[in-house]
């Protein structure tokens, strides 16, 4: 016998066997399947030679009543955590109250943080005040004032999400003033006016004739589809007409500072040494260029409402141009308070004191004012803000 069949001869026995035993391990441990219902796969060209077998139902499944049986029915209080919605009808509105004083404590404590003392925003966080007249701008300023057509919309966002990591945390009266005390800001009511869920729906919007139910899918769609929409070379050219506006939402890189600041206007040259002595031996008691620049930087919480300068307008505030020496409440075209209607009647006039007053209380120095600035608590601040408005003229 040869080599091979010497090795063969063995593993082909031993394979038998292994195979031999799996099939009858095999057989002891499978179940039997039950053999399917044999008429669904009959050919219908024989279905009448055979018997239409039993339909086997399947059993029917009662649910519990009200659903599948899962958790359980909300209870009030819980429908209440989540039904806080309020509508432009006032349907949600709380019951409660607050005034225009009491909200200007709780905005200064809460809110000012991230948009202002008065509204006009910090850093890039959104302006809440002014921005009236300038829908039809290229750069529109979109604020409650100008833009938001319900009331029930600053309610609702300021009782659903504020203040900013504290959401939900106020009471419907401290919201009630809070929205009082922005509708003021924006100079839509007096100082001495109280919100309720009484009169809540006599405040009207400015803007709320403006927004309406949209009526594209009626008005444009059909015109853009019916026509022949072209698909390529629709144009012999293109070109760029319009640029997005910098909103300054995305912080500050590096890269993305020196960008800005090689895109930033280049500030007027310093005067030459001689002109500056020239100009100071013409002017004896100009400012020092150092107080009016500290002056500039304080006047950034006024610009919300104010503007100086030329071409200045009258805003929220009134044009503070030639201030010092004018009469006080005589900027034409502007609906000044009526204390400063009274002080205009009197001829009382604007002196550095006197404005050092204003700047340092507001509301004290001129009782019923509408400006709702709390005032500037620094004296060298307002020393430097009246260094400020002194150098721009009429």
């Amino acid at each position: 016998m040869s080599k091979f069949l010497k090795i063969f001869a063995p593993a082909s026995a031993g394979a038998a066997s292994v195979l031999t035993m799996a099939y009858f391990l095999a057989d002891q441990f499978v179940v039997d399947i039950p053999a399917p219902v044999r008429g669904a796969f009959i050919h219908p060209a024989q279905a009448q030679e055979t018997a239409t077998p039993a339909v086997i139902e399947p059993t029917p499944v009662s649910l519990p009543q009200g659903g599948l049986g899962l958790g359980r029915a909300a209870m009030p209080m819980e429908i209440a955590a989540w039904d806080i919605d309020v509508r432009p009808d006032g349907q949600g509105l709380p019951v409660g109250s607050g005034d225009v004083f009491t909200g200007e404590e709780i905005y200064i404590e809460k809110c000012s943080v991230c948009h202002g003392d008065f509204g006009e925003a910090r850093g890039r966080w959104p302006q809440l005040a002014g921005g009236q007249g300038t829908l039809e701008h290229d750069d529109p300023v979109k604020t409650i004032g100008s833009y938001w057509p319900y009331l029930s919309t600053v309610y609702d966002y300021v009782y659903r999400a504020m203040p900013f990591g504290e959401a939900q945390s106020l009471e419907p009266d401290e919201v009630y003033a809070i929205t009082a005390y922005l509708l003021y800001l924006n100079d839509l009511v007096d100082d001495d006016f109280e919100l309720s869920n009484a009169n809540f729906l006599e405040v009207d919007m400015p803007n709320a004739d403006n927004f309406f139910m949209d009526d594209r899918a009626e008005t444009e769609l059909p015109i853009f589809v019916s026509a022949d929409i072209c698909m390529e070379n629709c144009k012999d050219s293109v070109e760029i007409t319009m640029h997005a506006s910098v909103i300054d939402v995305t912080p500050d890189t590096e890269e993305t500072a020196i960008q800005a600041a090689v895109i930033e206007t280049a500030p007027e040259p310093a005067a030459e040494p001689e002109t500056a002595v020239a100009e100071a031996a013409e002017a004896p008691h100009a400012a020092d260029p150092a107080l009016i620049a500290a002056g500039e930087a304080a006047f950034r919480q006024c610009q919300a409402c104010h503007q100086v300068g030329d071409g200045a307008v009258n805003r929220t505030g009134p044009v503070l141009n030639g201030m010092l020496g004018r009469t006080i409440g005589s900027v034409d075209g502007f609906r000044y308070s009526n204390v400063f209607a009274d002080a205009a009647g009197a001829g009382e006039i604007w002196t550095e004191e006197r404005l050092s007053a204003f700047l340092a209380n507001p509301r004290q120095a001129m009782s019923g004012t509408r400006m709702s600035f709390r005032g500037v608590r620094d004296d060298d601040e307002i020393a430097a803000l009246i260094a400020y408005l002194e150098s721009f003229a009429d």
